[in-house]
Protein backbone atom coordinates (compact mmCIF):
# COMPACT_ATOMS: atom_id res chain seq x y z
CA UNK A 1 0.00 0.00 0.00
CA UNK A 2 1.35 3.41 -0.92
CA UNK A 3 1.84 6.05 1.78
CA UNK A 4 -1.32 7.96 2.67
CA UNK A 5 -1.61 11.74 2.74
CA UNK A 6 -2.02 12.44 6.49
CA UNK A 7 -4.44 9.53 6.60
CA UNK A 8 -6.31 10.56 3.45
CA UNK A 9 -6.21 8.57 0.22
CA UNK A 10 -5.79 11.67 -1.89
CA UNK A 11 -3.32 14.58 -1.89
CA UNK A 12 -5.06 17.18 0.25
CA UNK A 13 -4.29 20.89 0.45
CA UNK A 14 -3.79 20.47 4.19
CA UNK A 15 -1.11 17.85 3.52
CA UNK A 16 0.62 20.13 1.02
CA UNK A 17 0.59 23.18 3.30
CA UNK A 18 1.81 21.30 6.37
CA UNK A 19 4.72 19.95 4.34
CA UNK A 20 5.50 23.37 2.83
CA UNK A 21 4.96 25.64 5.83
CA UNK A 22 4.99 23.24 8.78
CA UNK A 23 1.65 24.49 10.08
CA UNK A 24 -2.04 24.85 9.34
CA UNK A 25 -2.85 27.40 6.62
CA UNK A 26 -6.36 28.86 6.46
CA UNK A 27 -7.79 30.62 3.41
CA UNK A 28 -9.20 34.11 3.82
CA UNK A 29 -11.64 34.77 0.91
CA UNK A 30 -11.48 38.41 -0.13
CA UNK A 31 -13.37 40.56 -2.61
CA UNK A 32 -11.52 43.10 -4.73
CA UNK A 33 -14.72 44.40 -6.29
CA UNK A 34 -13.94 42.58 -9.54
CA UNK A 35 -16.56 42.05 -12.18
CA UNK A 36 -16.29 39.72 -15.18
CA UNK A 37 -15.93 40.34 -18.93
CA UNK A 38 -18.68 37.79 -19.41
CA UNK A 39 -21.06 39.99 -17.44
CA UNK A 40 -20.15 43.57 -18.35
CA UNK A 41 -20.62 43.10 -22.10
CA UNK A 42 -16.93 42.89 -23.03
CA UNK A 43 -17.31 39.21 -23.94
CA UNK A 44 -20.92 38.57 -23.00
CA UNK A 45 -23.68 39.23 -20.52
CA UNK A 46 -25.27 37.11 -17.86
CA UNK A 47 -22.10 35.19 -17.07
CA UNK A 48 -21.69 31.43 -17.11
CA UNK A 49 -25.03 29.70 -16.70
CA UNK A 50 -24.29 28.42 -13.18
CA UNK A 51 -22.66 31.54 -11.70
CA UNK A 52 -24.44 33.19 -8.79
CA UNK A 53 -25.21 36.88 -8.54
CA UNK A 54 -22.28 37.11 -6.11
CA UNK A 55 -19.92 35.97 -8.90
CA UNK A 56 -19.03 32.79 -6.98
CA UNK A 57 -17.96 34.83 -3.98
CA UNK A 58 -20.87 34.04 -1.67
CA UNK A 59 -18.57 33.42 1.29
CA UNK A 60 -16.01 36.18 0.66
CA UNK A 61 -15.65 39.55 2.36
CA UNK A 62 -17.67 42.59 1.32
CA UNK A 63 -16.25 44.53 -1.62
CA UNK A 64 -17.20 47.86 -0.04
CA UNK A 65 -14.90 47.12 2.90
CA UNK A 66 -11.15 47.65 2.78
CA UNK A 67 -8.87 44.64 2.36
CA UNK A 68 -7.68 45.23 5.92
CA UNK A 69 -11.22 45.09 7.34
CA UNK A 70 -12.26 42.09 5.24
CA UNK A 71 -9.16 40.23 6.31
CA UNK A 72 -9.48 41.13 9.98
CA UNK A 73 -13.16 40.15 10.19
CA UNK A 74 -12.63 36.74 8.60
CA UNK A 75 -9.31 36.00 10.31
CA UNK A 76 -10.95 36.67 13.69
CA UNK A 77 -13.49 33.94 12.93
CA UNK A 78 -10.82 31.57 11.64
CA UNK A 79 -8.66 32.03 14.74
CA UNK A 80 -11.49 30.73 16.92
CA UNK A 81 -11.53 27.51 14.88
CA UNK A 82 -7.79 27.02 14.46
CA UNK A 83 -5.10 28.21 16.85
CA UNK A 84 -1.63 29.34 15.73
CA UNK A 85 -2.55 29.27 12.05
CA UNK A 86 -1.08 31.19 9.13
CA UNK A 87 -3.13 32.46 6.19
CA UNK A 88 -3.55 32.38 2.45
CA UNK A 89 -5.25 35.55 1.16
CA UNK A 90 -7.64 34.50 -1.58
CA UNK A 91 -9.22 36.79 -4.18
CA UNK A 92 -12.20 34.57 -4.88
CA UNK A 93 -14.96 36.82 -6.17
CA UNK A 94 -15.28 37.64 -9.86
CA UNK A 95 -12.30 37.71 -12.22
CA UNK A 96 -9.31 38.49 -10.03
CA UNK A 97 -7.09 39.89 -12.81
CA UNK A 98 -9.78 41.99 -14.48
CA UNK A 99 -8.94 45.55 -13.44
CA UNK A 100 -6.48 48.36 -14.04
CA UNK A 101 -2.95 47.15 -13.33
CA UNK A 102 -2.43 49.82 -10.64
CA UNK A 103 -5.53 48.63 -8.80
CA UNK A 104 -4.40 45.01 -9.05
CA UNK A 105 -0.96 45.85 -7.67
CA UNK A 106 -2.51 47.77 -4.78
CA UNK A 107 -4.94 44.95 -3.92
CA UNK A 108 -2.41 42.14 -4.15
CA UNK A 109 0.14 44.00 -2.03
CA UNK A 110 -2.50 44.97 0.52
CA UNK A 111 -3.52 41.33 0.85
CA UNK A 112 -0.02 39.93 1.33
CA UNK A 113 0.76 42.67 3.87
CA UNK A 114 -1.84 41.42 6.34
CA UNK A 115 -0.70 39.71 9.57
CA UNK A 116 0.48 36.10 9.23
CA UNK A 117 -0.23 35.92 5.49
CA UNK A 118 2.26 33.54 3.85
CA UNK A 119 0.50 33.03 0.52
CA UNK A 120 -1.78 34.67 -2.04
CA UNK A 121 -4.23 32.98 -4.40
CA UNK A 122 -5.92 34.78 -7.31
CA UNK A 123 -8.92 33.24 -9.08
CA UNK A 124 -9.44 34.36 -12.67
CA UNK A 125 -10.44 33.50 -16.20
CA UNK A 126 -7.70 32.10 -18.47
CA UNK A 127 -8.60 34.62 -21.19
CA UNK A 128 -8.27 37.59 -18.85
CA UNK A 129 -4.58 37.95 -17.98
CA UNK A 130 -2.79 40.73 -19.85
CA UNK A 131 0.96 40.86 -20.49
CA UNK A 132 1.22 43.53 -17.80
CA UNK A 133 -0.69 41.31 -15.40
CA UNK A 134 1.58 38.33 -16.07
CA UNK A 135 4.51 40.62 -15.20
CA UNK A 136 2.77 41.76 -12.02
CA UNK A 137 2.00 38.19 -10.99
CA UNK A 138 5.64 37.25 -11.51
CA UNK A 139 6.68 40.17 -9.29
CA UNK A 140 4.21 39.19 -6.57
CA UNK A 141 5.45 35.59 -6.73
CA UNK A 142 8.89 36.86 -5.64
CA UNK A 143 7.32 38.30 -2.46
CA UNK A 144 5.07 35.45 -1.36
CA UNK A 145 3.91 31.99 -2.33
CA UNK A 146 1.51 32.78 -5.18
CA UNK A 147 -1.01 30.49 -6.83
CA UNK A 148 -3.38 31.35 -9.68
CA UNK A 149 -6.70 29.57 -10.15
CA UNK A 150 -7.96 29.18 -13.72
CA UNK A 151 -11.63 28.42 -14.34
CA UNK A 152 -11.68 25.85 -17.14
CA UNK A 153 -14.68 23.69 -16.09
CA UNK A 154 -14.39 21.37 -19.12
CA UNK A 155 -11.82 20.73 -21.85
CA UNK A 156 -14.70 20.47 -24.33
CA UNK A 157 -15.42 23.69 -26.21
CA UNK A 158 -18.87 22.33 -27.11
CA UNK A 159 -19.63 22.41 -23.39
CA UNK A 160 -18.01 25.83 -23.11
CA UNK A 161 -20.55 27.19 -25.58
CA UNK A 162 -23.45 25.56 -23.74
CA UNK A 163 -22.43 27.06 -20.42
CA UNK A 164 -21.73 30.48 -22.01
CA UNK A 165 -18.08 30.35 -20.89
CA UNK A 166 -16.99 32.71 -23.68
CA UNK A 167 -13.44 31.35 -23.65
CA UNK A 168 -11.75 28.36 -25.28
CA UNK A 169 -9.57 25.47 -24.22
CA UNK A 170 -6.79 26.91 -26.40
CA UNK A 171 -6.92 30.16 -24.39
CA UNK A 172 -6.70 28.15 -21.20
CA UNK A 173 -3.62 26.29 -22.45
CA UNK A 174 -1.92 29.55 -23.39
CA UNK A 175 -2.38 31.12 -19.94
CA UNK A 176 -1.65 27.87 -18.13
CA UNK A 177 1.63 27.42 -19.99
CA UNK A 178 2.68 31.04 -19.48
CA UNK A 179 2.07 30.82 -15.72
CA UNK A 180 3.97 27.54 -15.43
CA UNK A 181 6.88 29.02 -17.37
CA UNK A 182 6.93 31.91 -14.87
CA UNK A 183 7.21 29.38 -12.05
CA UNK A 184 3.72 30.16 -10.73
CA UNK A 185 1.67 27.26 -9.38
CA UNK A 186 -1.70 26.86 -11.10
CA UNK A 187 -4.94 25.42 -9.77
CA UNK A 188 -7.44 24.30 -12.43
CA UNK A 189 -11.21 24.22 -11.86
CA UNK A 190 -13.36 21.49 -13.40
CA UNK A 191 -17.09 20.91 -12.92
CA UNK A 192 -18.72 17.49 -12.87
CA UNK A 193 -22.32 17.36 -14.06
CA UNK A 194 -22.46 20.16 -16.62
CA UNK A 195 -25.51 19.98 -18.91
CA UNK A 196 -25.27 17.38 -21.71
CA UNK A 197 -21.86 16.11 -20.64
CA UNK A 198 -21.47 12.35 -20.32
CA UNK A 199 -19.38 10.67 -17.65
CA UNK A 200 -16.85 9.82 -20.36
CA UNK A 201 -16.56 13.53 -21.23
CA UNK A 202 -16.06 14.46 -17.57
CA UNK A 203 -13.39 11.81 -17.20
CA UNK A 204 -11.68 13.01 -20.38
CA UNK A 205 -11.42 16.49 -18.86
CA UNK A 206 -9.86 15.05 -15.72
CA UNK A 207 -7.36 12.87 -17.60
CA UNK A 208 -6.39 15.69 -19.94
CA UNK A 209 -5.77 18.15 -17.11
CA UNK A 210 -3.93 15.54 -15.04
CA UNK A 211 -1.50 15.00 -17.92
CA UNK A 212 -0.69 18.75 -17.82
CA UNK A 213 0.47 18.32 -14.21
CA UNK A 214 -0.99 21.47 -12.67
CA UNK A 215 -0.04 22.16 -9.07
CA UNK A 216 -3.63 21.69 -7.97
CA UNK A 217 -7.10 20.70 -9.12
CA UNK A 218 -10.57 21.59 -7.89
CA UNK A 219 -13.39 19.22 -8.77
CA UNK A 220 -16.73 20.93 -8.35
CA UNK A 221 -20.16 19.34 -8.32
CA UNK A 222 -22.56 21.38 -10.45
CA UNK A 223 -24.91 23.27 -8.16
CA UNK A 224 -28.13 24.57 -9.63
CA UNK A 225 -28.51 28.01 -8.05
CA UNK A 226 -31.63 30.16 -7.99
CA UNK A 227 -32.00 32.94 -10.55
CA UNK A 228 -29.46 31.48 -12.96
CA UNK A 229 -29.85 30.24 -16.53
CA UNK A 230 -28.87 26.84 -15.19
CA UNK A 231 -31.98 26.83 -13.01
CA UNK A 232 -34.17 27.57 -16.04
CA UNK A 233 -32.60 24.68 -17.98
CA UNK A 234 -33.00 22.35 -15.01
CA UNK A 235 -36.65 23.30 -14.50
CA UNK A 236 -37.29 22.65 -18.20
CA UNK A 237 -35.93 19.14 -17.71
CA UNK A 238 -32.96 19.62 -20.06
CA UNK A 239 -30.58 17.82 -17.73
CA UNK A 240 -30.53 16.09 -14.37
CA UNK A 241 -28.10 16.35 -11.47
CA UNK A 242 -26.15 13.49 -9.91
CA UNK A 243 -27.50 11.26 -7.19
CA UNK A 244 -25.13 11.07 -4.25
CA UNK A 245 -23.98 7.48 -4.86
CA UNK A 246 -23.33 8.26 -8.53
CA UNK A 247 -21.21 11.25 -7.61
CA UNK A 248 -19.20 9.37 -4.98
CA UNK A 249 -18.39 6.65 -7.51
CA UNK A 250 -17.42 9.19 -10.18
CA UNK A 251 -15.09 11.17 -7.92
CA UNK A 252 -13.36 8.03 -6.69
CA UNK A 253 -12.82 6.91 -10.31
CA UNK A 254 -11.38 10.34 -11.09
CA UNK A 255 -9.09 10.39 -8.06
CA UNK A 256 -7.57 7.13 -9.21
CA UNK A 257 -6.75 8.63 -12.62
CA UNK A 258 -5.25 11.89 -11.27
CA UNK A 259 -1.48 12.02 -10.83
CA UNK A 260 -0.65 11.74 -7.11
CA UNK A 261 1.55 14.86 -7.28
CA UNK A 262 -1.51 17.05 -7.95
CA UNK A 263 -3.05 18.67 -4.88
CA UNK A 264 -6.80 18.10 -4.62
CA UNK A 265 -8.29 21.31 -3.22
CA UNK A 266 -11.92 20.34 -3.76
CA UNK A 267 -13.99 17.25 -4.44
CA UNK A 268 -17.35 19.04 -4.34
CA UNK A 269 -18.55 22.61 -3.82
CA UNK A 270 -20.34 24.93 -1.42
CA UNK A 271 -23.83 25.97 -2.41
CA UNK A 272 -25.62 28.47 -0.18
CA UNK A 273 -28.46 26.61 1.50
CA UNK A 274 -31.09 29.25 0.71
CA UNK A 275 -29.99 29.57 -2.94
CA UNK A 276 -29.53 25.90 -3.86
CA UNK A 277 -32.11 24.25 -6.10
CA UNK A 278 -30.34 20.92 -6.71
CA UNK A 279 -28.87 18.55 -5.73
CA UNK A 280 -30.10 19.16 -2.19
CA UNK A 281 -28.10 16.25 -0.76
CA UNK A 282 -24.94 18.26 -1.50
CA UNK A 283 -25.71 20.56 1.44
CA UNK A 284 -24.39 17.80 3.71
CA UNK A 285 -20.84 18.37 2.48
CA UNK A 286 -18.96 16.52 5.20
CA UNK A 287 -21.25 13.52 4.84
CA UNK A 288 -20.38 13.46 1.13
CA UNK A 289 -16.63 13.73 1.80
CA UNK A 290 -16.86 10.95 4.38
CA UNK A 291 -18.62 8.79 1.79
CA UNK A 292 -15.82 9.42 -0.71
CA UNK A 293 -13.23 8.48 1.93
CA UNK A 294 -15.15 5.31 2.75
CA UNK A 295 -15.45 4.29 -0.91
CA UNK A 296 -11.74 4.87 -1.54
CA UNK A 297 -10.96 2.72 1.49
CA UNK A 298 -13.41 0.02 0.39
CA UNK A 299 -11.65 -0.10 -2.99
CA UNK A 300 -8.20 -0.09 -1.40
CA UNK A 301 -7.59 2.83 -3.75
CA UNK A 302 -5.32 5.86 -3.55
CA UNK A 303 -4.98 8.91 -5.79
CA UNK A 304 -3.15 8.12 -9.00
CA UNK A 305 -3.10 4.34 -8.71
CA UNK A 306 -4.67 4.11 -12.19
CA UNK A 307 -2.99 7.18 -13.71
Amino acid sequence: MQELFLGKRYHTLDYFFKNKFGTKIAKIPLSGGFTCPNRDGTKGTGGCIYCSGALSGDFAGKAEDSIEKQFSDIADMMSKKWKNTKYMAYFQTGTGTYADIAKLEYLYNAAISQPDVVSLSVATRPDCISKECFSLLEKISKKTYLTVELGLQSVHDTTGRIINRQSTYAEFLQSFTTLKNLGIDVCVHLINGLPFETVDMMNESVRTVSELLPWSLKLHLLHVIRRTECEKMYNRGEFRTFEKDEYVSLVCDQLQMIDKRIVMQRLTGDGKRDELVAPLWSIRKFELLNSIDAEMERRGAIQGDKA
